[in-house]
């Protein structure tokens, strides 16, 4: 399985001290660095994903669990109406987060704010970075939200790329949330305290036509 290059300092870090103490026959203090690392080894992880080729369909941007799966609360959601579901994420969850929907972005939206526990109503205050992928007629706006532990938003895709829907867009450490928001004529098909799986699970479908998404122009991996 891959890890992230993400992980790598984090890994790097723990593991050397373990190393250098193990050669100095400190092997009781070698122990929990090594123990260290091999938790940030797997929290980086990044194992592939068989994404749904089902046209009309948005998938699931994170692994974790379901908090909101309905209509958007307007005071906290992008202007105009929208059906929204909130994933929260566990330090334990695959942390790499996947488009929702093949399109292009047409913008990218960072805000500073407050590091509250991300599964908390108040985590709408809290540092979040918006993703708007346009795909064909609809716009679906993927939220990455951090929380007590995740004090870090990387996003690897700009305004004007094109993402195949499962593609990787980037990742939350430590600990976080995502919010998608999409057009209400979207089927919300997962309920709360559902486990879902990123770039797999099938989070809505369009209830009036078959799919609109724009085709793939990136790899999914």
């Amino acid at each position: 399985m891959k890890i992230d290059r993400a992980g790598y300092p984090f890994i790097a870090g723990a593991l050397i001290p373990a190393l250098g103490l193990a050669l100095a026959r400190r092997r009781g203090l070698a122990v929990p660095f090594a123990l260290l690392g091999g938790f940030f080894a797997y929290f980086f992880r990044d194992p592939d994903r068989v994404v749904p080729t089902e046209p009309g369909i948005v998938v699931s941007p994170a692994d974790g669990k379901v908090m909101i799966a309905g209509p958007s609360d307007r005071r906290w959601a992008p202007p105009g109406e929208w059906n929204q579901v909130t994933i929260f994420l566990s330090p334990l969850d695959v942390h790499m987060n996947r488009a929702p929907v093949g399109g292009r972005i047409s913008r990218i939206e960072y805000r500073p704010g407050k590091f509250l526990p991300a599964y908390k109503h108040e985590a709408n205050d809290n540092e979040l970075n918006e993703i708007w992928i346009e795909s064909g007629k609809r716009t679906v706006v993927a939220r990455q939200v951090v929380g007590v532990l995740a004090r870090r938003i990387v996003c690897r895709v700009h305004e004007g790329d094109v993402v195949a829907p499962g593609g990787r867009i980037g990742l939350m450490k430590f600990g976080s949330r995502m919010d998608v928001f999409m057009p209400t004529d979207m089927e919300i098909l997962v309920s709360v305290g559902q486990h879902v799986v990123a770039g797999e699970s099938i989070l809505a479908r369009d209830k009036t036509r078959a799919g609109t998404g724009v085709s793939a122009e990136v790899a999914h991996a």
